[in-house]
Parts: C-alpha cells; structure tokens; sequence
C-alpha cells in the first residue's frame, strides 16, 4: 500500500523517442505542478544553506501505450473529471508557449493526436483512467 492516496501519474505514447519521452514528461508535470499546488513539497537547502526550489511531494509515475490506449485514458480522465495536461505531436513543431496552445486549441479533442497526458487525483481514480498501461521501462 502507498503512503500516498493521490497519484501524479504520465502517459506517453510508446513509439516517441528518448529525448521526446523526456520533453514531453517535462512539459506535462509542469502543468500539474502550476496548477495542483498541493503537490508541490517545501523548497530544499543543503548543508550549507544553498537554497533549492521545491519540488513534487510525492513520485511520478510514468507509463507507457500505444496511442489507442492514449485515446481511451484521455476520456477516462476526463469521465472522472482528473486535472490533466495534455500533450499533442503538433507540439514538437512549434517554438513557443502561445503556439503550442493555438496548435492544441485548432483541433477537437476526438482528433487530437497525443503524444502524451498527465493527470493527478485519487490513486484509484488515476488507476482506472491508466488501465492498460504499463510502467515505462
């Protein structure tokens, strides 16, 4: 049993490459950590007193699938109403944060093509929005 009765937890789709797998984990926890403050630990110092940002209290699970598995965790998120970040493959092609959500607003959420989701909630919830998927090896 976790210690923990929420789970942070990341979807990628399975075919991206190691440095799109790191980007895009990158840039979705970033969206649970700015809007589930909750989440987020106290700041850290070392020995010496250097100060260091906070950081997530609890682990982030990372999880892959194929991009069907992608689709159907998308609306079971969305059936359980988790906070969630999203990731599309248009993504990679554009520079800049109002790009990014001009290229996710352009598309109806049935055709968007993700790469990759994030979600935070009870573990329970967060399980049966992820089932299927499988620890990213």
């Amino acid at each position: 049993m976790s210690a923990f009765p929420t789970k942070i937890a990341v979807l990628l789709r399975d075919d991206l490459a190691t440095w799109q797998r790191l980007n895009v984990t990158a840039f979705l926890v970033s969206g649970i950590a700015a809007s589930v403050p909750e989440t987020i630990g106290e700041p850290y110092a070392d020995a010496d007193g250097t100060k260091y940002l906070p950081m997530f209290g609890q682990p982030v699970l990372v999880f892959a699938g194929d991009g069907p598995l992608l689709t159907a965790a998308h609306g079971r998120a969305l059936d359980r109403g988790l906070p969630m970040s999203v990731f599309t493959a248009e993504l990679f092609a554009t520079g800049n944060d109002l790009d990014n959500r001009a290229a996710v607003r352009a598309v109806a959420r049935a055709d968007l093509d993700l790469v990759g989701i994030a979600v935070f909630g009870p573990r329970n919830s967060v399980d049966k929005a992820f089932k299927g998927a499988r620890l990213h090896p």
